[in-house]
């Protein structure tokens, strides 16, 4: 089953079994908003300079981009946080290709908004073998040009579902950043991205394996 089939099912259910209509409404209502702001497409994008960070990952450790570009391309995925089930599934998808994008030469790392405790749980419970880095108040999201504030008539369904992004985040400005992953070359100059504001699509990670070939054939031409 592919990733976008699971998250299909998984919403399929959710929606129709699980949420009330005046719920899935304004889901709806909140990503139709957010796709006609046309933030996404004013995101950063293919030939752009990525914006460099130092984040601590879940153990406390500085991870430097520099560094990590120094070894080889990096493949950046934005993560909205623990709670939310399709970031999740999407995740679990990026580590099955993680062995396939380790063999073409590039490291791989998440950025959250969410404390690093959460992002202990997220990294243990999805099995990951790549570290979740702490992007308080959404910083580096922001650099990227991704992040954005939730409704606050959306922020009052989050609450209602047990969902407290001030606790989440450990700060109170209910923003996220909007789904996307990067590839990022040595150079850091993003080779691909993929941005959606609609956070029930996720491409396929090996979407992104034709990027990495290409660079990968680059660096030994």
């Amino acid at each position: 089953m592919t990733l976008q089939s699971k998250l299909d099912a998984f919403k399929a259910d959710f929606e129709g079994n699980k949420a009330p209509p005046q719920v899935v409404a304004l889901l709806h209502k909140s990503t139709a908003e957010l796709i006609a702001s046309g933030q996404a497409e004013r995101a950063l994008k293919v030939g752009d300079r990525a914006p460099t960070f130092k984040l601590q990952d879940a153990d406390g450790n500085v991870v430097d981009s520099t560094q990590l570009l120094a070894k080889g391309p990096l493949v950046l995925t934005f993560y909205r946080g623990v709670w939310c089930p399709y970031c999740n599934m999407d995740l679990q998808a990026i580590e099955a290709a993680a062995a396939g994008i380790r063999e073409l030469g590039a490291s791989l790392a998440s950025v959250s908004p969410q404390t690093p405790a959460n992002s202990h749980k997220s990294q243990r419970d999805n099995r990951l073998s790549f570290p979740i880095l702490s992007d308080h108040g959404g910083e580096t999201a922001n650099a990227f040009g991704i992040r954005f504030r939730l409704q606050d008539d959306l922020i009052e369904v989050y609450k209602s579902f047990g969902t407290d992004l001030a606790v989440v985040n450990g700060e109170p400005s209910w923003t996220l950043p909007m789904p996307a992953r990067y590839v990022i070359a040595q150079d850091g100059i993003i080779a691909y991205a993929e941005i959606n504001p609609d956070y029930t699509r996720r491409p396929d990670p090996s979407e992104l394996l034709p990027s990495l070939a290409k660079l990968r054939q680059a660096s030994v031409a």
